[in-house]
């Protein structure tokens, strides 16, 4: 008698031992068809799976968050299958699931073309018509060798050579098509429904660019077309808000060779830095933050202390001077612990707050770099609060309403929050980091917030609180982090005297908000497809002449705006005005002033917005108070 507990905790009693299916089906025949794959104390199998114990068992289905990845991870089975059944000689290699989809690598005597991912993805769906059975089978290590080698699959057959002998191998059959893999898969290939080709590309084989070049082909999988069809249409839009394109459009920035990964802002690029700076300082100051500025580079000495040495320092930039090395500065804690070791602290100062627009440097590889998104100097609205272990709470969650604020600024309402949890390697003990987790579990529970864990993820000196928010197309950034770390201030001599009069370390908690500014602006950049909001606009309004004769009015209008410290500009060209007012708006520029005989008589502007809005002619005076009131807004 096999003894199965459900997830609500009743039981269900079976003579003989029962497969995933038979448990789906005694519950009833609706759940029985819907079942992707199933839980058998907490380990995901697929339906087949016979049960020979008594077990907690959960059937999952597409509503399961387990469904996705199962439907991924066969998809990739499916465009395997489809190539070699067009291309009988291809060889297949690995075909994991990455975010949003899956890719698979095949050697081929030719690189796959754009062209042919219509045919395979074509296959693909006549495959799935066929609703081939998925079934798996375990096979030991040298045996699944001889069996890839005599199918000519040289590269599956290297892959399993490097797995111990004495690890049983599970094998995925579907019609003639058999793969290595750990599953599980759905029952039948009917199952994949709604998926498309996206890309191919070319990858090394084992990423080493001293072996083959293979093919790789990219794809998305969904649980259904409405899924689909939304992330084809994210994809599309995101395109169109692609910050590269948008930051040449609009003149922002750009970037070149002889810099890799480094960035040239232009002056209205750097004007949206600015606003962004001044507002972040804004935030240290309404926050009791003092700011401060350390060196770039810094002797190697001090970060084998801190520990980066060990643990970082192939992300480091070196310089040598007078037979010393130096490091580039990849973050800036180690330079706030010097300033807080320059004076004796006692337990009455603290916290202590330091705050800086750190210029870091990070050795990312090159084809990581992505724009302004991923660069290799960035400058981190950084700061670093020095505290005792009764002070974290209150730091952590007043830390959490500045940065909910800043969000929500920005045009960021939808934020989730990630604690990431201690990962390998690391310095510290479990007891250390077991405090260091705790400490920020109890803050967000102070906070009022929900949050997910991440574990494996952190920092090597500390677990990290990351704020996740979601753009007007529904993708997420990571971007402001908290940081608990009870490593460095020892490790660095950081003191100061308690009320016993004795000395003891303190907490260091890194703190930021933005993040990488580069960054940040090129989230801003895509999150508002270049139409920024009036107050962060590097071009509030343009005003314009008709005729030569309003010139003079113009020019006068825009130098009054100015002095009232709006970023304004005059169009005095000899245009005319619609080519001036079509050519502001593909500029993105919030508000169009034109000015003609009757505006020019009467001290007011005809205004006009980027979205083709008329407002009608206006006193100045009306206009800076409209303006005003939208920049008070944040």
């Amino acid at each position: 008698m096999i003894s199965i507990t459900l997830p609500d905790g009743s039981q269900k009693q079976f003579d003989n031992p029962p497969s995933v299916h038979d448990v789906a089906a005694s519950i009833g025949a609706g759940l029985a068809k819907a079942a992707l794959a199933g839980k058998v104390d907490g380990q995901l199998v697929d339906t087949s799976r016979v049960i020979d114990h008594d077990a907690r068992v959960e059937i999952v289905t597409e509503k399961s968050p387990e469904a996705l990845e199962i439907i991924r991870h066969s998809t990739a089975h499916l465009l395997a299958q489809a190539v070699q059944r067009l291309f009988p000689n291809a060889q297949v290699t690995i075909g994991p699931v990455i975010d949003n989809g899956f890719y698979y690598d095949f050697a081929f005597e030719r690189q796959f073309t754009p062209d042919d991912l219509a045919a395979i993805e074509a296959e693909m769906k006549k495959i799935a018509a066929e609703a081939l059975p998925v079934s798996r089978s375990v096979m030991p290590r040298d045996e699944a060798v001889a069996f890839f080698r005599a199918k000519g699959e040289e590269y599956k057959a290297q892959i399993i050579e490097g797995i111990p002998a004495n690890e049983p191998l599970s094998l995925y059959a579907q019609g003639e098509f058999t793969d290595l893999c750990r599953g599980p898969h759905v029952p039948n290939t009917s199952r994949l429904k709604s998926f498309k080709l996206m890309k191919v590309a070319g990858a090394y084989w084992r990423g080493d660019s001293n072996n083959e070049m293979l093919s790789r082909i990219y794809g998305t999988a969904w649980l259904n077309d409405k899924d689909l069809a939304a992330y084809l249409h994210q994809l599309e839009e995101a395109e169109k808000r692609d910050h590269r394109k948008i930051g040449k459009q609009l003149d922002l920035f750009h970037l070149q060779e002889e810099a890799p990964g480094l960035v040239f802002w232009h002056p209205k690029g750097w004007q949206i830095w600015q606003v962004v700076e001044q507002r972040m300082r804004k935030v240290y100051r309404e926050s009791g933050y003092q700011e401060v500025r350390c060196p770039q580079i810094l002797d190697v000495s001090l970060w084998k202390r801190s520990g980066h040495w060990d643990n970082y320092k192939d992300n480091m930039f070196f310089t040598e001077s007078e037979k010393r090395t130096y490091a580039v500065k990849p973050m800036n804690c180690p330079g706030h612990v010097q300033v807080f070791n320059s004076t004796l602290h006692s337990y009455r100062d603290l916290p202590i707050r330091y705050g800086e627009f750190g210029a870091c440097h990070r050795n990312e590889p090159s084809g990581a770099l992505h724009g302004i998104l991923r660069v290799r100097g960035f400058t981190q609205d950084d700061g670093h609060i020095f505290c005792t272990e009764d002070q974290i709470e209150a730091e952590v969650t007043a830390f959490h309403r500045q940065a909910m604020q800043v969000y929500t600024e920005f045009g960021f309402s939808d934020v989730q929050l990630k604690i990431a949890l201690r990962p390998e390697p690391r310095l510290g003990d479990d007891a250390t980091w077991d405090k260091a987790e705790n400490a920020l579990r109890s803050a967000l529970r102070a906070a009022g917030v929900e949050w997910q864990e991440l574990p494996g993820e952190g920092a090597f000196y500390g677990p990290k609180i990351e704020y996740h928010l979601k753009d007007a197309i529904g993708r997420t950034w990571q971007l402001g982090t908290m940081q608990v770390d009870f490593m460095m201030p020892g490790r660095l001599g950081a003191e100061y005297v308690d009320e016993h009069s004795q000395k003891r370390h303190p907490v260091m908690l890194h703190r930021a908000i933005v993040g990488s500014m580069e960054r940040f602006i090129g989230i801003l950049i895509e999150n508002h497809a270049g139409a920024f909001p009036p107050w962060l606009a590097p071009v509030q309004a343009v005003v314009m002449n008709i005729t030569d004769a309003q010139a003079p009015y113009v020019s006068e209008v825009a130098q009054a705006l100015v002095a009232k410290g709006f970023r304004v500009e005059a169009d005095l060209r000899n245009e005319k005005i619609g080519y001036k007012i079509r050519e502001h708006t593909l500029d993105k520029v919030p508000y169009l002033l034109v000015a003609g005989d009757r505006e020019r008589e009467a001290g007011a502007v005809a205004v006009r917005t980027r979205a083709g809005e008329d407002l009608g002619s206006m006193p100045v005076s009306a206009f800076v108070e409209r303006l005003e009131a939208e920049c008070a807004r944040t």
